[in-house]
């Protein structure tokens, strides 16, 4: 483990990551593993932070597991899939139902304060990026900076996102030049 805790950027999966199937202005995971397919943006923008030495951890809410519409074993396929082919250092998933009470569910911290006492991360230096109010409200409640990605649902948009943008690209570029200048700020205040 690192002596100094490490800066990190939290991920949701479905709609920040892997397309989603979006019916009546509501997104909707893949059910099969061969509907599960990458954005085009999430490469390059996982490959700029990964430059930049952040960790990178993927946290999903997968509740059609719990709620018996799709299997365990198709979900964890995904994710494996998602860590092989992104450099992603973790992926932590919820697989409970909407209504089990777990404290792992966005919008509550659990996958994020649990990532960062594994592996070393403080959460103030990090951020959440996310395409629902619940990943913004995980993120605030974790102590993280949050960028909301807007994809216009039709549900409630969170309500004080620190950054709103419109995709994993511009997400990145926030990540980035917020990091710069508060860089630049501890460098100078020396």
């Amino acid at each position: 483990m690192r002596l100094t805790p490490a800066r990190a950027v939290f991920l949701d999966r479905d709609g920040v990551l892997s397309e989603t199937d979006v019916r009546g202005g509501k997104p909707y995971a893949p059910m099969r593993f061969e509907d599960f397919h990458l954005t085009d943006e999430a490469r390059p923008a996982l490959d700029r932070l990964k430059e930049e030495g952040f960790l990178l951890v993927v946290v999903t809410n997968q509740p059609d597991v719990g709620n018996g519409l799709v299997a365990r074993e198709i979900v964890e396929r995904m994710n494996d899939n998602l860590a092989t082919l992104l450099p992603v250092d973790a992926i932590k998933t919820c697989f409970h139902a909407q209504t089990d009470g777990c404290l792992c569910r966005k919008p509550n911290p659990g996958m994020l304060t649990d990532s960062a006492e594994e592996l070393n991360i403080d959460l103030c230096a990090s951020f959440m990026i996310g395409d629902r109010r619940s990943d913004v409200d995980a993120g605030a409640r974790a102590g993280c900076t949050t960028i909301f990605i807007d994809r216009e649902y039709g549900e409630p948009p969170p309500t004080h996102p620190d950054f709103t943008v419109i995709s994993l690209r511009e997400a990145v570029d926030i990540v980035l030049s917020h990091c710069e200048a508060t860089d630049k700020l501890k460098r100078t205040s020396r």
